[in-house]
């Protein structure tokens, strides 16, 4: 089969952590599903059933082959296509606003070969009036018109890496038309894979949502962050309290202090909110603020991490630094925005000899610089004069911490946690303690 002359019911375009598992999805209820990428290495990859990101095997790829699913990076593909998905990076630009360079380029391509009746959606995060104001204008150099011609709406992704209680099927799904009629047509395609489907008022709104999620969840974690900071100096048990305040049934969500933030989510989206709001000639001060909090974190555990050195007579120059963890989130192997690297870089420009562990990243550079990879976790926690816990992937059990390393600094409070292989089954939030341990 000729991938570019053949009609699809869906093309993806951008198979990375969004729209492969969209891919995936509507190719597992019979749709006729192609995708479309800029990486020959990731269209030939998958055609030969190999996954690159962790939500789906190699079986899950196969599967889709199976079904008809090819990957391609013939952007003539989109010329039969009765709707196409834009799922491309939305990164920041060098002044920090929105770099929509991958959006308008994917308009583009879907403009030399849109046809009339063809129903397009963004789903790449991005500020309130994208759709309309940038993508909306470059698919109408068609000559077709938005909402007459062809069918345009938004809906933003909410996949969550690794998260293995929801997916794509049973997250419901927000999308916004341009008209009502684009708006119905986008919901009746993601109602055949999606179990809940909610129509926005229109795009702007849909845009708007998924921003507020994030902006909802970046300052919160500035707050812990900034409390985990002065209840250190005030003596106060900062995991204590959010276990405390955790037990009322209404009115409080718990949010934990880390290292940093990390992901495309969190680090990234607000500030697409902040830049749209600037345009407007407006500071959006809550969420400068926490981006400042969330960005010092690593210098806060620099500090941490030399006091802890210090108080057992080493200088952080001449230690010997374990870092546990380097992916932004436990479990997978995503290192979008990890607050691991600038922790490195700051232990580095100290001269601290790092070394790292994580199950889930093979080779991990630093400044430049390949940092040694620990093979036996255990004997590396024993010849670490420090050992800082970055991310809380499930082999690293308290016990097994609190026994082998020589001084620990865990930012995700792994020692506040239940080890199923050391307790009783009774939930504890008191913390392991002995000296040389210190959670964040």
């Amino acid at each position: 089969m000729d991938v570019a002359t053949s009609t699809s019911d869906l093309v993806v375009i951008g198979l990375g952590y969004v729209g492969l598992p969209l891919a995936h999805a509507a190719s597992r209820v019979g749709l006729q599903v192609t995708g479309l990428d800029v990486s020959p290495r990731v269209a030939d990859g998958l055609n030969a059933g190999q996954s690159h990101i962790d939500d789906l095997e190699p079986s899950d790829i196969a599967e889709m082959v199976d079904a008809g699913f090819r990957a391609t990076t013939d952007a003539d593909v989109l010329s039969g296509a009765h709707t196409i998905v834009i799922c491309v990076p939305t990164p920041l630009s060098d002044e920090g606003g929105p770099d929509l360079g991958a959006v308008s380029a994917a308009a583009r391509s879907v403009a030399t070969r849109l046809r009339p009746g063809t129903l397009v959606i963004l789903e790449s995060t991005t500020y309130p009036g994208t759709t309309e104001e940038v993508v909306r204008p470059i698919l109408e150099e068609s000559g077709l018109v938005a909402g007459a011609d062809f069918h345009l709406a938004f809906s933003p992704e909410r996949i969550d890496p690794g998260n293995p209680a929801f997916g794509i099927a049973n997250t419901p799904k927000v999308v916004g038309g341009m008209t009502e009629r684009c708006g119905e047509l986008a919901a009746t395609f993601y109602g055949k894979f999606v179990n809940s489907v909610v129509q926005a008022r229109g795009t702007r709104e849909a845009e708007m949502a998924k921003l507020l999620e994030n902006t909802y969840r970046h300052v919160n974690i500035a707050l812990v962050n900034e409390m985990a900071i002065f209840c250190q100096e005030l003596g106060v048990d900062l995991w204590d309290a959010i276990a405390c305040a955790s037990t009322k049934p209404f009115g409080f969500q718990a949010f934990y202090p880390g290292p940093g933030v990390g992901g495309h989510c969190i680090p990234i989206d607000p500030n697409y909110l902040s830049y749209k709001v600037k345009t407007l000639g407006y500071p959006f001060r809550f969420v400068e603020l926490a981006q400042e909090i969330n960005a010092r974190m690593p210098t806060y555990v620099l500090q941490r991490a030399q006091e802890l050195l210090n108080d057992s007579g080493l200088a952080l120059s001449r230690s010997k630094v374990l870092l546990l963890g380097v992916t932004y989130k436990a479990g997978i192997a995503d290192q979008r925005e990890s607050p691991a690297r600038p922790v490195a870089r700051k232990l580095a420009a100290k001269g601290a000899s790092l070394t790292y562990h994580d199950p889930h990243v093979d080779e991990w550079w630093v400044n430049g610089e390949r940092v040694p990879r620990a093979e036996n976790l255990e004997q590396a926690l024993a010849d670490a004069d420090l050992t800082i816990l970055l991310t809380d992937h499930p082999d690293y059990r308290p016990k097994l911490l609190t026994e082998r390393a020589r001084l620990l600094l865990d930012t995700r409070g792994v020692l506040r946690r239940l080890d199923p292989d050391e307790s009783d089954g009774r939930r504890t939030t008191s913390p392991i303690t002995r000296d040389g341990i210190q959670v964040l």
